[in-house]
């Protein structure tokens, strides 16, 4: 049979779609999350103190993405009046990181499969703070709506394979927050082309799920906490 001029297999959409977010993710700077005694930490490189790469979703619940910000950020938007209106309708107790991730993974599936738009530029991470760190709940999501369980460590970005295995050697559910902060850092300043650097505080955007909260458990590590951990100057560019 003769295939009509110009005909492309769905294999091959499939393949360029995702060749087309894969590449465009893998340009931005990682962000890694790791649970820790007292609740999961993000750190990522960003030195804009308002276009935020990690942010709150519910009591709980914190979003961490890269790719296009302006695509993520409808997502994340949505995810916080998702979880609102649930805890609104029903219980608090009733917002939980999975059922939002697998929302977040049917919006972000339809796009990739519809073929008529363009496949969302985003890779995300939801994660919910439980009463250890062997409860905590950490959901990857990737371009095509994959969801992935992930237990104690994530990376998303370019980097991420390399930055994964690092982590996993050095990482402990029961570090200290002055010991995971440094194991992060050091992490992220340790890929790039320009080999091993340090990475000033006033350019690193963090923040905990903080374990010994009840409600609005998440926090930013403002920069003279960061430099109260990690040492360096508090200010620059």
């Amino acid at each position: 049979m003769t295939m009509p001029f110009g005909y492309v297999s769905p294999e091959q959409i499939m393949k360029d779609r995702a060749d087309y977010a894969r590449k465009n993710i893998a340009r931005g700077r990682d962000v890694l999350i790791l649970s820790y005694a007292g609740g999961i930490l993000f750190v990522t490189e960003n030195s804009s103190r308002s276009l935020h790469k990690i942010s709150e979703i519910y009591d709980r619940i914190a979003f961490a993405a890269v790719g296009l910000y302006h695509e993520f950020e409808n997502l994340r938007v949505a995810g916080v009046r998702m979880a609102d209106l649930r805890g609104y309708s029903y219980d608090r107790r009733d917002v939980n990181g999975r059922a939002l991730a697998n929302t977040y993974a049917q919006i972000i599936g339809n796009v990739f499969s519809s073929g008529g738009e363009k496949p969302f530029v985003v890779e995300i991470t939801l994660a919910e703070v439980g009463d250890s760190p062997e409860s905590d709940q950490l959901y990857r999501l990737t371009y095509d709506g994959s969801v992935t369980d992930e237990h104690g460590v994530v990376v998303m970005g370019g980097s991420a394979e390399a930055l994964t295995n690092r982590l996993r050697e050095q990482h402990r559910i029961d570090m200290s927050l002055e010991q995971a902060l440094p194991v992060a850092v050091q992490a992220l300043g340790s890929v790039g082309d320009n080999g091993p650097r340090e990475i000033a505080p006033t350019q690193l955007e963090a923040a905990v799920l903080d374990r010994g909260r009840t409600r609005r458990t998440f926090r930013r590590l403002a920069v003279p906490t960061l430099t109260s951990i990690l040492g360096g100057p508090a200010s620059g560019g």
